[in-house]
């Protein structure tokens, strides 16, 4: 009788995330935690079953080979009568089974996926993907006959120009290693209602629970430890405050300063003074959420954002698609019913887009008809940017010039996850969350301001390391070939 070889186990939080029984995992958020071997291994674990299929995706073609090259160290040892086709960059099993790779360097390549299954899908790098790459494949992930567990599975670190959905999905949404609910309407073809449940979980690691790592490479936390601080933060300690390619690195939100507001931009909310004059930005979406901002100056030019309208499902970058006079009409409610709005004169200045009629009526107009008027704004891009660095820069003394209510939850949300375009490498990346960022710019560009002698960006260091083991849902499993 033959004796069994091992040929792959997992570490302790790889078997961690291989054990989870959640419909969704996100496995990571820092360098060197081993999240690639657990992903090609995960992709095995049903090949045994026929009619299986099974899908790791990256974001291009190359970033694929280093995934492909660990299959082929591992897969062809666990089966060795597996077959690689390089044209199709799958893997055939001997029941059947197959995995493969692919790529979806552009969001019209989601659509190579369609008409197809999956039971498996795995996404390497999840922050290279928006929440509509991601998302899509939702509908991708079905069984390709009985027996099968259908599932997701993801790894990634911070930045990318998903950093700002997968963090408010995975990491900022629940204690790590805990399931997190999701619910679900479904409107069946009779017009009953039901609920149904989706289960998710975000399992962190870092390069110090990689142990197999550290023994063969004692440096690489010295590698890691050189980088920016940006980088080093984000792929040293797992940090998705601070990570490389942020546009606002100055960002800081620390609820231990609302009341003093030193050191961070986001305070308290208060009563505006009479006396202070108010501004209102504006970034039309329909599709995608449109971005309503109040806005309070003070004497010294200092900007307040102290309320926002957000026209968000809930789904990262999804719009609610209200018509504009309904965006008016809540506009004008707000604007009666707040304490800090009420009676107010409001200045109103939006994205010069909405004054395009293209032979239609323009949303300026429509908005006009319902008592909402704007000016155009400016919309010189760099000078936009510009401006806003200059009013999150701090002064010697803690104080910038643009602080946010603690109850602007989607501007805290989303200003600091935006990222650098890959092609216009001094602008804000337009594919991600940005309309917010584009209203703040408007009302910057009608109050601009010189650079302050001695303002800077404040670093804080932040301690990753105190992580808790979560509950053990179902046993890891280690690749073992009988010899």
């Amino acid at each position: 009788m033959g004796h069994k070889r091992v040929l792959w186990s997992p570490q302790p939080k790889q078997a961690a995330f291989l054990r989870r029984g959640e419909y969704e995992a996100f496995y990571g958020g820092a360098a060197g935690g081993g999240k690639s071997d657990a992903l090609v291994s995960e992709a095995l674990r049903q090949v045994h079953i026929p009619h299986y299929k099974g899908l790791i995706v990256r974001r291009t073609y190359p970033e694929l080979e280093e995934l492909m090259e660990k299959s082929l160290a591992l897969y062809p040892r666990a089966f060795p009568k597996a077959k690689f086709n390089a044209s199709s960059h799958s893997w055939r099993f001997p029941s059947g089974a197959r995995v493969l790779f692919g790529s979806m360097q552009h969001a019209k390549d989601r659509l190579k996926y369609q008409g197809r299954a999956f039971d498996f899908i795995g996404f390497d790098e999840l922050t290279h993907f928006t929440w509509d790459e991601y998302s899509y494949l939702f509908s991708r992930n079905r069984p390709n006959g009985p027996g099968t567990r259908v599932y997701m599975r993801a790894t990634g670190n911070p930045g990318g120009i998903g950093h700002g959905w997968v963090k408010a999905r995975f990491v900022t949404a629940g204690p790590p290693q805990t399931t997190l609910w999701e619910e679900v309407e479904v409107r069946l073809p009779d017009g009953r209602r039901e609920t149904h449940y989706r289960s998710r979980v975000f399992i962190p690691a870092t390069v110090f629970d990689n142990r197999k790592l550290l023994q063969n490479d004692p440096n690489y936390i010295d590698n890691l430890a050189l980088m920016s601080p940006a980088e080093r933060d984000a792929l040293l300690y797992g940090n998705w405050d601070t990570f490389a390619g942020q546009v606002f690195a100055e960002w800081q939100n620390d609820p231990a300063r609302y009341q003093d507001r030193i050191n961070t931009h986001v305070i308290a909310p208060f009563r505006v003074p009479e006396n202070w004059r108010i501004w209102r930005g504006f970034d039309w979406g329909y599709s995608r959420p449109f971005s309503v901002g109040w806005y309070a100056v003070d004497h010294d030019r200092r900007l307040y954002r102290i309320r926002e309208l957000y026209g968000c499902t809930g789904a990262p970058n999804q719009g609610v698609r209200w018509e504009p006079a309904r965006v008016a009409q809540e506009i004008r409610r707000i604007e009666a019913e707040d304490p800090n709005l009420k009676g107010r004169r409001v200045h109103g200045v939006a994205d010069p887009a909405i004054f395009n009629d293209a032979g239609t009526e323009s949303v300026a107009a429509l908005m006009e008809r319902q008592g909402v008027y704007w000016d155009r704004g400016d919309h010189d891009r760099m000078a936009g940017l510009m401006q806003v660095h200059h009013r999150l820069a701090f002064d010697d003394g803690g104080i910038p010039m643009l602080y946010v209510f603690s109850t602007c939850k989607h501007f805290i949300r989303t200003l600091p996850a935006l990222v650098y375009d890959e092609t216009d490498v001094e602008d804000v990346d337009t594919g991600g969350e940005d309309h917010i960022y584009d209203e703040l710019r408007y009302v910057c560009m009608e109050n601009p301001i010189a650079p302050r002698p001695g303002a800077q960006r404040r670093v804080v260091v932040w301690d990753p390391l105190d992580l808790e083991e979560g509950d053990r849902k179902l046993e890891p499993y280690a690749f073992y070939r009988r010899i």
